[in-house]
């Protein structure tokens, strides 16, 4: 049977059922996913009846409603057809297939294969007979149907049959040859809002997207302006527009982030609020000067993705009791430690949601507000009007609040208004730049924090970094070596024999074997063993040592307990660490 009359033999079954359009199934399939709102698929149908030309679930696409990706899914999963992607693609097109390429451009279609009397086709849209019954009767082959993704699709057949261009480089083409000049405002300004340049700075955030990408990076050099992407913490170079775009793309970015594009001396912050692949983001755009030019950071915030769960970050069973017993203490505070991008403020927020019922009034004051909670009173300070955490601290206490969350305590006058706070009854929630839950409390000692305020307010400090989590469906279990078993200490840490550990194994869809990440995590109890140390201002040794001693697993232990179960690996335990 050919593809076609497959095609129509599925689509009369499930009109002959009574049930939906095969659109329609793959609308409802995701939507139950949460890939599509119902907002934006009402919103989408109405376009449709004004213009029922066309599919719905190509013009939901085409909306930017629903992302390639989770449409090609949807597709793939309601018409039973496998779904390749980029990294399974051929090195060259199957030899003895001729068929137009304006053809394949125009329905987003490539051969992969060829057989005895057949080929593999992949397609955008399988949907669509028109394009598989034309390609059926100008090569006399059965077809046999695989989903891909449009972009990728467009790629491949550029690569088969054209110069061998990207789609970057496509755009590139089209630049203007002036680019470079950057000392008339007005006509970089020009240059910038050119649709060469706004296809080249969407095409960069897309893939960053697609990529799962938390950060963009941009940075201009002598010769060449380099783009990375991170992705679960560790950066990646991507395809780069070419140095003469420098200009341009800089530009364009500080238009869509309302920056002041004359300014070039001095660093900028601003936001871009955009919709990509079917997601609304927030972009945080940070610019610097630097020798070749000034240097761009946004951070990706994806308020759709976040999940404030504490399982789903990493906490285990072991250890969330005892955090939650802390939580819920009414009054005192509890800090949040670690780097820059250790997650710090996914914690703090799942912390909130926890807390925030009708019977408690929480107060924020953050620099920036990352992420919008219904009920809880979020203040985005703004110190360049005088409005910093201190200052607006001192407010939030007459707002008679019983929850107070500081987005960080900088300061020793910031750190004095919490710990009054606490003293007053409020609880106070914070996070601190420090490497471990001992430094928390020389921290603020080191500010000028009073030891008798400290060990009255602080009820727990929790240490904390993110590292990547194994990608489970393709990690490979091996047997550790005695060495390593001995090394390590893994016999006090799992009942298990033998010691199994888990190693990377990359696959098309993460060629790194490694997808999204976890927390390794310490929780600090301020015991009075501790709180003697603390008025003896003993050192952060001491303190991890009594800790310790009263039941504290370390960052490292908990890393290498996760290591065990099979969610990350030990190499990567080390890199995020520094132990061993």
């Amino acid at each position: 049977m050919s593809a076609v009359a497959e095609l129509n033999q599925l689509e009369g079954a499930l009109l002959a059922d009574g049930g939906p359009t095969l659109d329609e199934r793959i609308c409802q399939f995701l939507v139950a996913g949460g890939r599509l709102k119902e907002t934006d698929l009402a919103r989408g149908r109405r376009l449709h009846e004004e213009d029922p030309s066309g599919r719905l679930i190509a013009l939901l696409t085409r909306l930017g409603l629903v992302s390639e990706r989770d449409m090609a899914e949807a597709v793939s999963e309601i018409m039973k057809l496998p779904l390749v992607g980029a990294k399974e693609f051929p090195e060259a097109p199957p030899p003895s297939i001729q068929i137009a390429t304006r053809f394949l451009k125009q329905h987003h279609i490539v051969p992969i294969a060829e057989g005895e009397g057949t080929m593999r086709l992949l397609i955008a849209d399988p949907a669509d007979p028109y394009p598989i019954e034309a390609v059926e009767l100008a090569t006399g082959r059965k077809v046999e149907l695989a989903v891909g993704l449009r972009p990728e699709i467009d790629d491949l057949i550029e690569r088969f049959y054209g110069q061998g261009r990207s789609a970057m480089g496509t755009i590139v083409e089209n630049l203007s040859e002036d680019a470079r000049s950057e000392d008339d405002i007005e006509h970089l300004r020009d240059l910038a809002s050119e649709a060469p340049v706004i296809r080249l700075v969407n095409l960069v955030i897309q893939r960053a997207v697609e990529g799962r990408a938390s950060d963009i990076h941009i940075e201009p050099f002598e010769s060449r302006l380099k783009v990375r992407y991170r992705i679960d913490g560790v950066l990646h170079e991507v395809e780069s527009p070419p140095a003469a775009s420098t200009a341009a793309v800089i530009s364009r970015i500080k238009i869509m982030a309302k920056l002041n594009i004359a300014e070039r001396r001095l660093p900028q912050d601003g936001r871009i609020m955009i919709r990509v692949q079917g997601k609304e983001l927030d972009l945080r755009v940070s610019t610097v000067p630097t020798s070749h030019g000034e240097s761009v950071v946004m951070r990706i915030l994806d308020r759709e993705a976040v999940v404030f769960d504490f399982k789903t970050l990493g906490f285990t069973d072991e250890f969330l009791p005892k955090f939650n017993k802390v939580l819920e203490l009414p009054h005192g505070i509890m800090l949040v430690t670690g780097p820059t991008g250790s997650g710090k403020t996914t914690t703090l927020y799942t912390a909130l949601s926890k807390l925030n019922t009708p019977d408690v009034k929480i107060i924020t004051v953050e620099d920036p507000v990352e992420y919008q909670i219904e009920g809880i009173n979020q203040i985005q300070a703004k110190p360049s009007i005088g409005l910093d955490f201190s200052h607006a601290l001192r407010s939030i206490v007459r707002q008679d609040p019983d929850i107070i969350m500081i987005g960080e305590m900088r300061d020793l006058e910031t750190a004095k208004i919490a710990i009054q706070s606490a003293l007053t009854g409020h609880l106070v929630l914070s996070t601190l730049h420090t490497n471990n839950a001992a430094g928390g409390i020389t921290r603020l000692l080191d500010m000028g924090v009073e030891d008798y305020l400290l060990t009255s307010t602080v009820n727990g400090i929790l240490a904390q970094r993110l590292l990547r989590r194994l990608d489970l469906a393709a990690a490979e279990p091996y047997e550790a070596l005695p060495e390593v078993v001995r090394e390590f200490g893994l016999e006090k840490l799992t009942s298990e024999r033998p010691i199994r550990l888990y190693k990377p194994v990359p696959t098309p869809h993460y060629p790194s074997g490694y997808y999204g990440r976890t927390t390794i995590m310490e929780f600090l109890v301020m015991s009075d063993a501790i709180r003697r140390l603390v008025m003896q201002h003993a050192g952060m040794g001491e303190i991890e040592a009594q800790a310790r001693a009263d039941g504290m697993r370390t960052m490292y232990e908990d890393g290498l307990v996760k290591a065990l179960a099979g969610q990350t690996t030990i190499e990567e335990i080390l890199r995020v660490t520094q132990e061993g």
